[in-house]
């Protein structure tokens, strides 16, 4: 998969499905119904849609968007393709009113696009690992997306509770993060107990809610109000790859998706941690990225009712 926007599978339909099939099953076919690898065959009949398969075992018949966030899409794989790399390209996001000038589609369209992304783009909560380990440093910071008069006059987020989020990023490492309730502090430790391995270094600033949760020897903290880092035994003390982190997604806030629903903040999370953990320092090209979106397809469904359910992990 190259980077290069003019490659045949952003024009192509049948270039696109090879694409998507070589992202999918790099090893052949597999059985979206049964998993059966085996008595697989392509349904070549000139009735037939082109990437058709059968299974000789289930006697089920499917294609590559099958059992993926794509399945009983519309939409050319083309356009899914391409949509999918300038989201993994785009540091700050893309805006589903861009997406829609860009691949010629309706706006409601590319906003459902966007989520299906998103969605693609989120790990399965069976496949995350604990972050950090013995002597690793993982920060943690929460904060607000809460408008303000200066920084925030573009952004209009309707307010309730869910207006939050708490950050952990494992020094030079990956980054994960989730929607808080504003009205209890608790959600913060529960996230730090749930994600972070035995034996991790916690660094966060001085609020209340990080002390007491480490073991003994395990828990750094740097005060705000009198410095933005400090040197302790566990190296040097501070919350900037969060506050960066921040940085990134208030940004993208700011301008490009100016208007979010509530609801829907786990999923524009779950966009920006994607691209934070699988970035360029990483040794992660744009189109390296892209095919991460594309397998992370796998085995996920959203339909368009489902983008209006609020969703809190």
């Amino acid at each position: 998969m190259t980077a290069d926007l003019t490659d045949p599978m952003f024009t192509d339909e049948n270039a696109a499905r090879v694409a998507l099939e070589a992202i999918r099953w790099p090893s052949g076919p597999v059985c979206a119904h049964c998993g059966s690898t085996q008595k697989i065959g392509a349904v070549n009949g000139k009735s037939h849609r082109p990437g058709l398969y059968y299974c000789g075992d289930c006697k089920g018949q499917f294609t590559v968007t099958v059992g993926s966030v794509f399945e009983r899409s519309k939409i050319p794989l083309t356009k899914w393709l391409l949509a999918t790399h300038l989201l993994s390209a785009s540091k700050k996001g893309m805006s589903s009113h861009q997406l829609h000038r860009m691949l010629g589609v309706t706006y409601k369209t590319a906003w459902f696009m966007s989520h299906r992304i998103r969605e693609a783009m989120a790990p399965l909560d069976n496949a995350k690992k604990p972050m950090g380990g013995t002597g690793k440093i993982v920060e943690a910071d929460e904060t607000e997306i809460t408008p303000s008069r200066k920084t925030w006059k573009a952004t209009r987020i309707k307010r309730s509770q869910n207006t939050r989020f708490v950050a952990l990023i494992e020094r030079g490492g990956s980054v994960r993060s989730k929607v808080i309730d504003e009205r209890g502090m608790g959600q913060v430790r529960q996230a730090v107990r749930e994600n972070l391995a035995p034996g991790t270094i916690l660094h966060t600033d001085g609020a209340q809610v990080y002390k007491l949760l480490m073991p003994i020897g395990q828990h750094e903290a740097v005060d705000h109000k009198t410095a933005f880092a400090r040197d302790s035994n566990n190296g040097r003390v501070h919350t900037n790859s969060a506050e960066g982190y921040f940085s990134i997604f208030k940004r993208g806030l700011v301008g490009t998706y100016q208007h979010i629903g509530e609801q829907h903040l786990a999923r524009y999370l779950a966009e920006f941690d994607f691209r934070m953990n699988n970035r360029a320092k990483l040794g992660i090209n744009d189109a390296m990225r892209a095919a991460i979106a594309l397998k992370g397809a796998e085995g996920k469904r959203l339909t368009y009712q489902q983008t209006n359910s609020v969703r809190l992990s």
